[in-house]
């Protein structure tokens, strides 16, 4: 049977499948490399990092309407649930469909949270949301999004990120859009430490991330590693990904092992499932292969969801059930 799963870290822009984003892009009248699921898989074999981010922002901007929107939520918490997910928190990336083609905020928004209800009522699949901002986004941009993404905080919205390509630039220009999301009672979860070093995740931390997406390249120092487990920050891990996109350059070579072993703890993630080719089993058994155990992939994202009491002692009651094998924790 499949085991019981939690995932802090999917881009729904990243889990459209091949087949469902041509159809979109039909309907939508956008135009796309490639014509046919085959030429789009070809056109998912990543040379690095920065075509990744490239290949992402092209083919996602298909997404125009909020049915688009709603239909990504329910497609993946189908996936998702028949791998034995019980709890997602989803990122999406509204600021670039706002700037590209002026889709209007509450269409992106309504569309998501109407897919989260959907989900639940279909699949018994809880979805929340930690939309992303991205680095080289207009501040003012980006302050607006904090705040539609507070006013959402009731349907469904608990956290704010920060994506894109970390070379790109610092995080300090949205120290205001990320207050503005603090003030509003969302967490703070950004990228750091996936394509940049360690002082991306510094700087991450010292702008209030109280979980990072990825984070893992603070193994390359000690100390810091020390201090991510001390203060009980979550990674939320995407081994596929981290090898799909050349930050790690093989299985053997991932920093997971490290990571764990100085205590710290690590969620697992798809990241972007349909462009990576993998799916949350798939990740749970590579982490395995890494020595990271489902019961404390499973502990690692209840101690780092962001969702209110009520779906936490939920979430805790179905570790409970499963005789002990979520309680495990870090070793």
């Amino acid at each position: 049977m499949t085991s019981a799963k939690i995932e802090m870290h999917v881009h729904l822009e990243g889990s459209v499948r091949p087949a469902t984003l041509l159809e979109i892009a039909r309907r939508n009248g956008e135009s796309l490399p490639a014509d046919t699921v085959g030429g789009l898989e070809e056109l998912y074999r990543f040379t690095d990092f920065r075509h990744f981010i490239d290949v992402w922002i092209m083919t996602t901007n298909c997404l125009r309407t909020a049915d688009d929107f709603r239909q990504v939520v329910v497609d993946y918490a189908q996936q998702a649930r028949s791998h034995g997910a019980v709890y997602l928190e989803a990122i999406f990336s509204p600021a670039e469909r706002v700037e590209a083609h002026g889709i209007g905020w509450d269409e992106i928004y309504t569309g998501y949270c109407e897919g989260a209800v959907e989900a639940q009522e279909r699949f018994g699949l809880t979805v929340r949301f930690t939309p992303d901002l991205y680095r080289g986004c207009p501040v003012e941009l980006a302050e607006k999004c904090a705040s539609v993404s507070v006013r959402y905080r009731d349907r469904g919205v608990v956290g704010l990120g920060i994506g894109g390509y970390e070379l790109q630039g610092p995080l300090e220009p949205y120290r205001r859009a990320v207050r503005i999301a603090q003030d509003g009672g969302l967490a703070f979860v950004p990228h750091a430490g996936e394509a940049a070093g360690v002082e991306s995740v510094r700087e991450a931390l010292g702008l209030g991330a109280v979980r990072l997406r990825h984070g893992i390249r603070a193994a390359d120092d000690s100390a810091l590693v020390a201090e991510l487990a001390d203060r009980a920050v979550v990674l939320d891990v995407c081994p596929t990904s981290n090898l799909r996109t050349g930050v790690v350059e093989r299985l053997s070579a991932h920093p997971l092992p490290r990571l764990r072993e100085a205590g710290v703890l690590c969620s697992v993630g798809t990241d972007d499932p349909a462009m990576f080719g993998t799916d949350l089993n798939r990740e749970y058994e590579l982490a395995e292969r890494l020595g990271l155990p489902a019961g404390d992939a499973y502990a690692a994202g209840l101690a780092g969801a962001l969702c209110e009491e009520e779906v936490l002692k939920r979430l805790a009651d179905i570790a409970d059930r499963g005789a002990g094998q979520y309680r495990s924790g870090p070793g």
